[in-house]
């Protein structure tokens, strides 16, 4: 089990930043041809993206229900999660091209997909008695104490930190 940081904590990362979230729906479970060559397909891209930190994924946390699954990624741009996704030399787009060749809209598996653009800024967190997690896992943990003391100074502080950045 990771360390538990027994304080109060915020996180913060510089510059804009890429919140992903991808999912898939086992709607026809039971159809094994599909469901395990499909299933066999994220760890593979997740392999490789931990491998190569210069493709730009900053930390994904996985959550699975009976027939579902929720990836939350943390990209350092949408440059970075296009240029990946659209390589012919990487795991993502012939996964992309196998899927729509063979199952396209035909209901046995749905997938989705959000895409956030996050601006410094324009953002707030926090944890307490909690590992590192989420964006605290992505980017740098800080006290959250003084002007990190509540969501609304958080993303004040924020706010004013990102305006002199821009100004300087």
């Amino acid at each position: 089990m990771p360390a538990i940081i027994d304080r109060r904590v915020c996180a913060e990362i510089e510059g804009p930043f890429v919140l992903f979230m991808i999912g898939a729906q086992l709607n026809r479970p039971w159809k094994l041809n599909v469901v395990v060559p499909f299933l066999a397909t994220m760890p593979r891209m997740l392999n490789e993206l931990t491998a190569e930190p210069a493709l730009g994924l900053l930390h994904v946390r996985q959550h699975f229900t009976g027939t579902g699954a929720l990836l939350i990624q943390y990209w350092r741009s949408f440059e970075h999660l296009e240029a990946y996704a659209r390589d012919p030399q990487r795991q993502h787009l012939p996964a992309w091209q196998w899927f729509n060749g063979k199952l396209g809209s035909n209901g046995d598996i749905g997938i989705w997909h959000e895409t956030y653009l996050i601006e410094p800024g324009h953002y707030e967190s926090v944890y307490n008695n909690m590992p590192r997690y989420g964006l605290g896992a992505a980017g740098t943990l800080v006290d959250a104490v003084g002007a990190r003391q509540s969501a609304h100074a958080r993303i004040k502080a924020a706010a004013a930190s990102a305006a002199g950045a821009e100004a300087a």
